[in-house]
């Protein structure tokens, strides 16, 4: 008895121990208590994830048991209170697996993954949770609830029907079987994509098939075949600064052609790393659970909560759009094969040629190449030309800060203010590629902002990119695509950091995904205007600003390859509908299913869709099934949105603040056509979106 007192005591003390040195179990008591990510460990989270599922139940046990009647706050705001110390961990390992990961870290994933997904479902399907909230539900009326309370309530509400609170056992127990298996499988597809973009190399080791690169191109692939211990060579990878401006310039035809099948083939390769096997079970999970849950497709489920509403009206917006995109992208094609032709090529223009032929053409037509834009480009110099079209905006102040600790060398963090110098939250760049991250570009936050309970809680976003890296004789230097994609980054970033709500749930980017792509696609509009140009794209050598002649040129090429982009987009999201529109759960072909799904909308065999399946991360990792099309919906409204702008001033104090208050503020508030409404005074209209991408007529 005495060794067992003893052993508990210990174990007691071992407890608060190790809680006393793990990070999360306390204040951060750094500034504006930012991540100590000097502090945490590998070993920190899943004690800390586990600690913090525990807290969570014993909050929602203090809920359910109760004895008052159910009301909005005895139990929807001590429900939204619920699982701090579970939010704080899972923010900092989210962020740092997508952006800093390692194999413990992934390990952690495959762990947590589970647990996470069983504590969720033990929420949304407890049943006197449950009877509570829809008790609230159903007597809203008589709390008198605001606005915001009552999306809240809705939310909830929502959540619980959509989590399987309404089925019998049985169908739950389907239920939490499923979404255990989809948590693995699509952490697994991104696992996978990550280490088949990490792996590929295209080594060179003459000089002569370096021809056509620019200098810094060369100068990159030097240092990454040095960093890989393959000095005297060069190496190209499937990092988008990397292999874009190879396929850009290289007249290697067979090269391109190797370099874009491992690109275009990522997760397709029959063997440890192939996705399809994972796709056709997500694909089929997912339709099950949509069936369980009472509707007819995995599409309905999601696009219930969206401003589309429906499968048929994605369709129709795509449909709507197709065709001249189609009609554009072939004169396009017609155009590059005539190039080719021209240079005595004998050879049918494929699909790793657009883009060599592209940049000629451009040339061609426009006297533009991206490597004549470059020098104007530097990144430094393109991020401060984001945040001053910000702080013109929106009366804010992107501040330096050397003082806030960050999680690698490359990362920049800044204070963002009110012109007052009030503090509003913290932003931190981090725009190189690395092993360590995954493709693309994002934004994700730290902490959202929330004041429950009248507590101040200001936001700590990120921004992460894939961004062309500095070599040893240049500074980053970005292609105009890399430009677009920065400032689009931060329009999500102000999004969530100049939210302004109560409850954490509905804060920053807290809204329907076809939403969500509103704040950070309108920020593009500025990118290229010829007054915002002025204020940023300097000679990274002389500090002489772009000459006018080159921003006419801008000007002149905008809608050129608008057909491609715009074709090759479309492509990839009637394919994620396709697929997430499956009305019977069964195992597909994925390779069959995707070439039936383009054959049908006859896509050109010059252009392939923007993801093929096995490296659609988007919709098989990350969160976008059913929904890639947001991005074209999105556009809709945020090209109707800035020709608000365009109508009044470019930096329109009213129109801005207007924009301020009912976009980036409101969060999810508030129903998002409603919100855009008291924007803009009515419904977007679509022309302006045909005109931006030449759709509103044939350009040959």
């Amino acid at each position: 008895m005495k060794t067992l007192l003893v052993l508990l005591i210990f174990s007691a003390v071992a407890f608060c121990f190790s809680q006393d040195e793990n990070p999360f179990f306390s204040k951060y008591n750094t500034p504006f208590e930012t991540p100590p990510f000097d502090r945490i460990k590998e070993s920190h989270y899943l004690p800390a994830f586990k600690e913090g599922m525990k807290q969570q139940q014993n909050e929602i046990e203090v809920i359910v048991n109760n004895t008052a009647a159910p009301d909005f706050k005895n139990t929807i705001e001590k429900l939204a209170a619920s699982g701090s110390l579970l939010n704080k961990a899972g923010s900092v390992f989210y962020n740092q697996n997508s952006a800093n990961t390692n194999d413990e870290i992934q390990k952690i994933a495959k762990e947590v993954a589970p647990l996470s997904s069983k504590h969720y479902d033990d929420i949304n399907m407890n049943p006197k949770l449950f009877q509570r909230v829809k008790s609230v539900y159903e007597n809203k009326k008589k709390f008198k609830l605001s606005t915001e309370q009552n999306k809240l309530l809705e939310e909830y509400y929502k959540d619980f029907v959509r989590g399987g609170a309404n089925l019998n056992e049985e169908q739950k127990e389907k239920i939490r079987k499923i979404n255990g298996e989809l948590s693995l499988l699509t952490l697994k597809f991104g696992e996978n994509l990550l280490k088949e973009n990490n792996v590929f190399e295209l080594v060179i080791d003459k000089e002569e098939d370096l021809t056509g690169l620019p200098d810094a191109v060369k100068t990159g692939a030097a240092e990454t075949a040095k960093a890989r211990k393959k000095e005297g060579k060069w190496i190209f990878t499937l990092q988008k600064p990397s292999f874009i401006p190879f396929l850009q310039y290289s007249p290697k035809r067979e090269l391109r052609e190797k370099i874009f099948k491992a690109y275009v083939n990522r997760g397709d390769n029959n063997d440890s790393l192939d996705n399809k096997e994972i796709i056709s079970k997500i694909v089929k999970l997912r339709i099950e659970k949509a069936n369980l849950l009472g509707y007819k497709t995995h599409a309905d489920f999601v696009l219930e909560n969206s401003m589309a509403s429906n499968p048929g009206n994605v369709y129709k917006l795509l449909n709507q759009l197709w065709e001249p995109a189609l009609r554009n992208a072939k004169h396009e094609a017609a155009e590059l094969q005539a190039m080719i032709d021209k240079e005595g090529g004998n050879f049918k223009l494929e699909a790793w040629d657009w883009w060599y032929y592209a940049e000629k053409v451009k040339k061609e037509k426009y006297a533009l190449d991206d490597e004549l834009l470059r020098p104007y480009f530097k990144l430094e110099n393109v991020r401060n030309g984001a945040f001053a079209v910000a702080s013109k905006l929106f009366g804010i102040q992107f501040v330096e800060r050397t003082d806030i600790l960050k999680y690698h060398e490359d990362v920049k963090v800044f204070e963002v203010k009110e012109a007052n110098g009030k503090h509003i939250g913290i932003l931190y760049t981090d725009y190189y590629p690395r092993e360590s991250k995954r493709g693309g570009a994002w934004m994700g936050a730290y902490r959202k902002q929330s004041r429950e309970g009248g507590v101040e809680v200001t936001p700590v976003i990120t921004n992460v990119g894939n961004f062309s890296k500095p070599t040893a004789d240049e500074p980053s230097l970005l292609s105009f695509d890399e430009l677009n994609t920065l400032f689009h980054e931060l329009g999500h970033a102000l999004h969530g950091l100049l939210s302004n709500s109560t409850y954490n749930k509905l804060s920053g980017t807290s809204v329907p995904r076809d939403f969500v792509e509103l704040p950070s696609q309108i920020m593009e509009n500025w990118a290229a205007e010829p007054e915002v140009l002025n204020m940023y794209a300097k000679h990274y050598k002389t500090g002489e600003p772009i000459p006018q002649d080159l921003i006419e040129k801008i000007k002149n090429a905008s809608l050129f390859n608008q057909g491609f982009e715009t074709v090759e987009y479309l492509a990839a999201s009637f394919l994620d509908m396709d697929y997430h529109t499956l009305t019977e759960a069964k195992d597909i072909d994925v390779t069959t299913f995707e070439n039936n799904s383009l054959n049908k909308i006859g896509l050109m065999p010059e252009i392939i869709a923007r993801y093929r399946s096995t490296n659609f991360q988007h919709i098989f990792s990350g969160g976008y099934s059913a929904g890639y099309y947001s991005y074209i919906w999105s556009g809709v409204l945020d090209s109707d949105a800035f020709e608000a702008f365009k109508e009044t001033s470019l930096f329109d104090s009213k129109t801005a603040q207007a924009f301020r208050k009912y976009v980036l503020e409101t969060g999810g508030t508030d129903d998002p056509m409603t919100l855009y409404k008291k924007f803009r005074g009515a419904e977007p209209k679509i022309e302006p979106l045909l005109k931006k991408r030449g759709l509103n007529k044939n350009l040959f």
